[in-house]
């Protein structure tokens, strides 16, 4: 077989995705790779296929259990001989496992990190011949990385101690150039091919919403009222609100379970499985919940709180369309999460194999990636969304995609310099005084307000107060935000949020550089915004058909006990519902089902095809149409 023929035969697709060949092709040739690719481009794929043509086996280095776990009960349902090696299987189940690798029967093998290096996984591999390691989630490995483990230090010693180098493949779906090298420099990867295949996901309209902690849950309804009936997480910052959220969303009449790391591991794992076999709608989690999680068909994230790095967001939000239909990511913002965060970041314990002064300068990028997290939220006021997340990760970008809260709203772009320089003015001359005002005090004296803080620390006295007395404080603090979105300030995350001057203020401020900004227009209706965030196209062409396919899906996995995705995702069914196979030879033309898959479940879903057709054609005739 080639690699054409296991990507048709096994996992049911006629064309490898963007970058994926020039992957395997370099893996097939003996040579290391470095793969950035998003959630959803297909990154298990491309050491997948490989590992089915090489010369022995290819263990897969995975964080967790649960990850491993899905990939591996998804190879065995695709005809793929596979398993995995952890601490929560049985005694029997991990020696027959065992048995297995060394009998040749298993290609590809999955285990943590924390296990290459035992005695018993090294005498493994001394009589197994190992053809590649793939490096899951690689951007673990880098202390400037958002999700550092210590423990995936341990795969460079564990590289070291094989009889024979293999080839070394690395995966991540984000990284930036400081995190790429460190991967580069840590496996010691030997002139690899680094391919990125770029981080945009035209599927995903990307949205910031402004609420106050105390609106934030009726935000959320809103979102769910606009993606009734399909399937969503919610990230939360704490195990609390996490609780919080689930409880009302449960008194509410949504089906939703919860999962942070509080839980004891069978509800964490009860609860995951009900969300991944759509048994539950919803899931209200903490980060620990997604990281390689599978589940195809989530139309929606929300994070109830802002994440502490655009990464962390990008990887959480991106869980969402994986199956390359219209998904929604949207944020529900408020000032108070900084705060939040930041406390989180100082008082974080993590990571207690590093020294005091590597953990401090983890906190000194995790506060800067932060800061980041924070300029985004403020772009949403004006700028293009999705060209701030592409521009983050080293992608040029158009400055408007169609896509986006800030795209979508109704708005005009005016020339904003000189309100810009009295604005950073106002900033310069507090701060001549001693002071860092927040983004409302600023407002407030540029606004002329006589407040209570500005008369009792005579803030009435700057040269800036009353300066723009014709504009409204609420839209002068929107235009402060701005320019903090567009680095001209930065934020102090003191428990005031406080603002300073960057270097790049100067050149406004001395007439060098002009500032435009598009600023809501005055007669924007709330309604009319909710209109057009709702106007997400659906492409279920037969609701009645893809809802059968659904329901025979969710009995056999049920029956099996395993995700409903693993059986065929909702992108296949969809394109059974367009293709309307009537046989063997037609089903196969369905993207998404390999002859393993056919063979299990083929003519189960060509029955229910059938007798749907012909139900609806004497329906037809009944009703004096055509038959089809």
């Amino acid at each position: 077989m080639d690699k054409h023929s296991i990507l048709k035969e096994y996992f049911g697709y006629t064309a490898f995705r963007q970058g994926q060949e020039a992957i395997i092709d370099r893996i097939l040739s003996g040579g290391d790779v470095l793969g950035i690719m998003p959630t959803g481009a297909g990154k298990s794929i491309c050491y997948q296929v490989p590992a089915m043509l090489l010369n022995g086996m290819t263990i897969v280095v995975s964080p967790l259990i649960s990850l491993m776990q899905d990939q591996v009960r998804a190879l065995e349902e695709a005809g793929i001989p596979a398993a995995c090696l952890h601490s929560g299987l049985s005694q029997q189940a991990y020696f027959t496992a065992l048995d297995e690798v060394r009998a040749g029967r298993i290609r590809l093998l999955y285990a943590a990190p924390e296990r290459l290096l035992t005695d018993s996984f090294l005498s493994l591999t001394e009589t197994v011949p190992i053809a590649m390691v793939a490096v899951d989630e690689a951007h673990c490995l880098s202390q400037w990385g958002q999700d550092f483990r210590p423990s995936y230090l341990q795969i460079a010693d564990f590289l070291r101690a094989l009889p024979r180098r293999p080839v070394v493949a690395a995966f991540t779906a984000t990284a930036t150039d400081t995190v790429s090298e460190d991967i580069k420099r840590l496996l010691s990867l030997e002139h690899p091919l680094e391919l990125v295949t770029g981080f945009d996901r035209p599927n995903l309209r990307w949205m910031v919403e402004e609420a106050t902690p105390s609106k934030k849950y009726e935000a959320l309804l809103k979102i769910l009222r606009r993606n009734q009936g399909k399937s969503g997480i919610i990230y939360c910052i704490s195990r609390r609100l996490t609780e919080e959220v689930c409880q009302k969303l449960c008194a509410d009449g949504y089906q939703a379970v919860r999962y942070h790391a509080g839980l004891s591991p069978e509800e964490r794992a009860a609860n995951q499985d009900a969300f991944l076999r759509d048994d539950a709608q919803i899931i209200t989690a903490t980060n620990a919940f997604g990281m390689g999680i599978d589940k195809s068909n989530v139309s929606f994230v929300v994070h109830y709180n802002m994440p502490r790095s655009m990464e962390a967001y990008y990887q959480e939000a991106g869980r969402a369309g994986r199956d390359g239909m219209p998904a929604e990511c949207t944020l529900l913002f408020s000032p108070q999460d900084i705060r939040t965060n930041e406390l989180f970041i100082d008082g974080d314990s993590e990571n207690e194999l590093l020294s005091p002064e590597q953990r401090e300068i983890v906190r000194k990028q995790d506060r800067k990636r932060l800061q980041e997290m924070v300029r985004y939220c403020y772009c949403s006021r004006t700028d293009c969304l999705r060209q701030y997340i592409l521009e983050y990760f080293g992608e040029k970008a158009p400055s408007f995609c169609g896509n986006c809260g800030s795209c979508l709203a109704d708005s005009e772009e005016i020339d904003a310099t000189i309100a810009a320089q009295k604005i950073l003015s106002c900033v310069y001359r507090l701060a001549q005084r001693g002071i860092h005002g927040s983004a409302r005090l600023i407002s407030d004296i540029l606004a002329g307000k006589k407040t209570k803080q500005i008369t009792e620390n005579s803030y009435d006295t700057l040269t800036t107060f009353n300066l723009m007395h014709d504009t409204a404080a609420a839209q002068i603090r929107h235009m402060t935000e701005i320019l903090l979105a567009r680095g001209y300030l930065a934020v102090h995350t003191d428990e005031y949020l406080s603002l300073y001057l960057t270097p790049r203020a100067n050149a406004v401020l001395r007439g060098q550089e002009a500032v435009r900004m598009a600023l809501p227009k005055k007669d924007l209706r709330q309604t009319e915004r909710e209109r057009l965030l709702a106007s997400m196209p659906d492409f279920e062409l037969d609701n009645d058909l893809f809802t059968r396919l659904r329901k025979l899906r969710g009995h056999i996995a049920a029956k099996e006990s395993m995700p409903a995705y693993i059986v065929f995702s909702d992108a296949t069914l969809r394109d059974m519902c367009i293709k309307r196979p009537t046989d063997e030879e037609t089903m196969l033309a369905v993207s998404g089902v390999g002859k393993y898959k056919f063979d299990k479940y083929g003519e189960a879903f060509l029955a229910e095809i059938r007798a749907f057709t012909e139900e609806s054609n004497v329906k037809k005739k009944a009703e004096g149409g055509v038959s089809a």
